[in-house]
């Protein structure tokens, strides 16, 4: 029987039943659950000992990841977790959902804050280009997904490939399962982001990009109805980090004041979504 729904909770200190502030952090699995985790536990450790510090009392930082983008959405947007870190189409969604959800900070890529998604096929295929993909079999990610959805969608569209016009395709869930699947031969290509698919090949998973486009990087939010006094913390807490070993974990180098406008282009890819289906 397929579980559904994946609900972790993780305490980060070794003290909770003394702590008076208590946070939950949210975030779904956009990777194995066992990734995410490992990507968050140093710099969750690091904003919890910084904020104890601030604040002048104990603070306490649990980390619930979600099995679906939807369970994620949901937990931040009806404040059952007080800050998340989002793609920027589920940060759409959330801010569709409650308004009053307020951007703490985006992460920062060498100082950008845009990255790369890459359509792959096996490094055997004889694909070149997305203009040979009518009639083939593409895999996306999750349905809710920036890059395994929204703008690997737009970039097929913008490149004349509509839904109709592949052969099969179909939503994988993770950006891993996309790369794995078209490493056997399960499709003919699929949209991952540009860092999975760096780390399958260093574990000899046999892909090739033919094309790739940008985004905007992952948005960390506050729940609305968090305290000025916890959201303003938390948010210098962010901008400030400078830890290598949280930052090489989460495999960024840092994070940058963002803003609403940020995400306008991601905002329009959502929009003009249905575009692909016609």
């Amino acid at each position: 029987m397929r579980v559904s729904i994946f609900f972790l909770v993780l305490s980060l200190t070794s003290f909770p039943a003394l702590a008076e502030i208590r946070l939950n952090f949210g975030v779904y699995a956009s990777d194995k659950p066992t990734t995410m985790l490992k990507k968050f536990k140093p710099i969750l450790r690091d904003l919890q000992q910084t904020m104890t510090r601030e604040l002048g009392e104990p603070v306490s930082i649990k980390i619930q990841v979600s099995s679906s983008y939807e369970k994620g959405i949901q937990a931040i947007a009806s404040g059952k977790v007080d800050f998340a870190r989002l793609g920027p189409a589920s940060y759409v969604s959330v801010t569709t959902l409650d308004p009053a959800v307020r951007l703490m900070a985006t992460e920062s890529n060498k100082g950008s804050k845009r990255f790369n998604g890459v359509i792959c096929a096996s490094a055997s295929s004889q694909i070149q280009s997305v203009s040979e993909l009518k009639g083939k079999r593409f895999a996306f990610g999750n349905e809710q997904s920036t890059i395994g959805r929204y703008l690997s969608q737009q970039y097929l569209l913008q490149h004349g490939i509509k839904a109709a016009d592949l052969g099969y395709f179909e939503y994988l869930g993770r950006h891993d399962r996309v790369g794995y699947a078209i490493a056997v031969g399960k499709f003919d290509a699929g949209a991952l982001k540009e860092s999975t698919y760096k780390k399958l090949l260093k574990k000899g998973v046999a892909l090739r990009p033919i094309a790739t486009f940008e985004n905007v990087t992952k948005p960390w939010v506050a729940r609305s109805g968090l305290s000025e006094r916890i959201f303003s913390t938390l948010r210098r807490a962010l901008l400030e980090y400078k830890n290598p070993e949280g930052l090489k974990a989460l495999g960024k180098d840092g994070f940058v004041v963002g803003s609403h406008e940020d995400y306008l282009p991601i905002i329009a890819a959502v929009r003009n979504n249905p575009e692909f289906f016609k």
